[in-house]
């Protein structure tokens, strides 16, 4: 899954956003999508044969699964738009019809745990403003949602992406930290000759131990492999044998215990070294429903009026 795009939002709609400062960035994740309540009502009444009260129930109760929220491609009464004023892309519906859902993923772990327990205990449950839902992922396929996401959201025809996946992969390994500093103004990213570990920053440049430096090219490969003939890198552009080989003279993939020769093998190892090896992850979702309730109101007063008419 990768995070779907964002809609602008109304001064009025920032002034409600979630506090989410107290989380580090890496570790949370925000799905926005719209659904049409047009849609929704036709589907209740026409095709279901609900009186229009008996529907705005039903849609009132309705809670759309984690797979429709977060879906790379949403599929109806769910669209995502960046118009200031869509119109609903199945029946032309306007804006008035349209209601927000934004949904926060959190990944658990003791980074999160406190800020997360606090989150929970300061959302009003009245009227189902918010939706809380806990699931397990592997954390294999956790990494690759995370790769698309960086894919989707970067500009990689632009350089400047590569020091954007830079903080990004810095972001989730060290989510304690903060790397807005570190990342303020900053011109270039080395590799460091001195660093035994973890990072310095010198006037417009970031140096980075070895081990994370390769890390990063790993990364970076990842992300651009599919966009460009092989992968863009601060290394320039490297096939797979070659990344390789960097990672072999530099002693990272003996340092690993990663002994394998296909190519291919070695790159299943490394993926399994960057997504933190076998085993699942729990996450938590947070669907602020608000928007959502308060759109269904004022919209069947309109479509009940229509109705009756």
């Amino acid at each position: 899954m990768v995070l779907v795009p964002c809609i602008p939002m109304s001064p009025g709609k920032k002034s409600r956003e979630l506090d989410l400062s107290a989380f580090p960035s890496g570790a949370v994740a925000e799905y926005s999508t719209l659904v049409c309540l047009a849609c929704l009502f036709d589907l209740f009444t026409t095709q279901f044969g609900l009186a229009p009260r008996t529907a705005y129930s039903e849609i009132k109760r309705y809670a759309p699964t984690i797979e429709e929220l977060t879906a790379p491609q949403a599929v109806r009464p769910f669209f995502d738009s960046e118009e200031k004023n869509p119109h609903c892309p199945y029946c032309d519906a306007a804006k008035r019809w349209h209601a927000r859902l934004d949904t926060y993923r959190i990944e658990g772990g003791k980074s999160t745990d406190v800020a997360r327990r606090a989150l929970s205990k300061s959302l009003s449950t009245k009227d189902n403003q918010f939706q809380f839902i806990e699931s397990k992922f592997d954390r294999r396929t956790l990494f690759f949602d995370w790769l698309d996401t960086q894919r989707s959201n970067l500009d990689l025809d632009n350089d400047s992406w590569l020091i954007d996946a830079t903080r990004a992969f810095l972001e989730r390994l060290e989510p304690k930290t903060d790397w807005s500093e570190g990342f303020a103004d900053l011109r270039a990213v080395r590799r460091s000759q001195r660093l035994d570990k973890g990072w310095q920053r010198e006037g417009s440049r970031l140096f980075l131990a070895p081990s994370i430096y390769n890390e990063v090219l790993i990364v970076q490969y990842l992300i651009s492999r599919s966009h460009t003939p092989g992968g863009h890198t601060f290394e320039g552009r490297i096939t797979l044998l070659e990344l390789i080989r960097r990672l072999r003279h530099s002693g990272y993939l003996g340092a690993h215990e990663i002994t394998e020769s296909d190519q291919f093998e070695i790159l299943e190892q490394l993926v399994e070294k960057l997504s933190g090896g076998p085993g699942r992850v729990k996450l938590y979702y947070v669907v602020d429903r608000r928007d959502f309730e308060e759109k269904v109101k004022s919209v069947y007063a309109r479509y009940d009026v229509i109705m009756e008419k």
